[in-house]
């Protein structure tokens, strides 16, 4: 297996808030795609199959929780698709008109797969299930069932996995050894749609896979198609540890 990650280099036109950071590059790539001959593939409900972090913050920035106008700042999308990737790409740079911010670099790279001995989230990974009929979002404090979350995580990634290679992945154990939530307080994500705030709660994580094959590959796919829900809107996106 093997994912397809792209390195973003963004010029920031205006001063941007870090909570509205994440919906704003969401909303990029999204108008992107749809500008692009692949729009079909994009609008299709179902999994996406790509994630993406925040934009990388300097020091002053996380002081004063905005990022900079005239400063340029990077940022990454990784897909499990490379010709979505490549679309992707070009559709970045080709658009000029949005308020917030342009993208005057892409830099593709492949990462084949490695053993993964730790899995730490970047953005907040979204969680939801069902209570007396109403969606709720996983936190320790609504919650708090840790197995009831690594179940979810779990079969979220097989479900992942069954979607874009169109077979189930054989594996009799949950992917996860070890789950640790390094926030005291759940983390959100907002987005705004038709004018209303809309605001996800999540968590970051540091999670231990097991080593057996099916597991790693797992682990890997968390890399590319993100953990958890809501990953087009800048949910779960991960970073791996381990041998190369």
């Amino acid at each position: 297996m093997k994912i397809f990650e792209l390195k973003c280099v963004a010029y920031l036109k205006q001063d941007l808030n870090f909570q509205k950071s994440l919906d704003t590059i969401s909303k990029y790539i999204n108008f992107c795609m749809m500008r692009s001959e692949n729009a079909s593939s994009h609008t299709k409900t179902g999994f996406k199959h790509y994630s993406f972090s925040g934009f990388k913050p300097e020091k002053e920035d996380i002081k004063n929780a905005f990022y900079k106008s005239g400063t340029t700042y990077t940022f990454t999308i990784r897909s499990l698709d490379e010709n979505f990737l490549e679309t992707l790409s070009l559709a970045l740079r080709q658009n000029i008109d949005n308020p917030y911010f342009l993208v005057i670099q892409t830099h593709k790279k492949i990462i084949k797969q490695f053993f993964i001995s730790q899995l730490y989230s970047v953005t907040p990974v979204i969680v939801t299930y069902s209570d007396n009929e109403h969606q709720m979002f996983w936190t320790m404090e609504k919650n708090g069932d840790i197995m009831q979350l690594q179940r979810q995580l779990h079969d979220n990634l097989e479900k992942k996995y069954k979607s874009f290679f169109g077979e189930d992945i054989k594996i009799k154990q949950n992917f996860i050894q070890l789950l640790e939530i390094v926030n005291r307080v759940p983390q959100n994500i907002i987005i705004k749609k038709d004018a209303n705030k809309i605001r996800f709660f999540g968590n970051k994580f540091r999670i231990v896979p097991n080593e057996d094959e099916a597991s790693q590959k797992l682990a890997f796919l968390a890399l590319a198609s993100g953990m958890g829900e809501k990953n087009s809107y800048g949910g779960g996106f991960m970073l791996g540890k381990g041998l190369k």
